[in-house]
């Protein structure tokens, strides 16, 4: 049975689309994004969608790619330009194409690892974000969007 906890081989990840991955891993980093702003203090459902959205977003992801993407390895790099290259089916309507590439190898990278099974690498590298991307935002009750 496919539980969450289920995992392929390094070659059967590499066989799969880099957009299938990158489905994968924004699904898995917009998880750690919500649990970690839901575990970080008091707010209302809508205070952390708002938070959220402004981390998983092109443009977030983005920015912790320039924080992560020195230390990938030499197979997460592939991963990346595969990801960052594919041609996509549909465009961002809030991002720059090139932000756009970017995320979507960054979630490939993301998805490869989650399912590849390699926790503690995601753990090593969204431990990075701590510091960077939730800088400021203590609780999502103490973001305030700009209206």
């Amino acid at each position: 049975m496919l539980g969450l906890d289920s995992v392929v081989s390094e070659a059967e990840a590499r066989q799969l689309n880099p957009v299938v991955l990158a489905f994968v891993g924004d699904a898995v980093y917009s998880l750690y994004v919500r649990k970690r702003l839901a575990l970080s203090g008091g707010g209302s459902a809508a205070d952390f969608q708002r938070a959220a959205a402004k981390i998983v977003s092109a443009e977030g992801q983005s920015a912790f790619l320039a924080i992560v993407e020195p230390l990938f390895t030499e197979t997460e790099m592939e991963i990346y330009k595969r990801g960052r290259n594919a041609k996509k089916a549909t465009k961002s309507k809030n991002a720059s194409a090139a932000a756009y590439n970017r995320s979507t190898g960054f979630e490939a990278v993301i998805g490869y690892l989650h399912l590849t099974g390699q926790v503690s690498r995601l753990n090593e590298l969204f431990a990075l974000a701590d510091d960077s991307l939730f800088q400021g935002i203590k609780a999502a009750s103490a973001y305030k969007p700009v209206r």
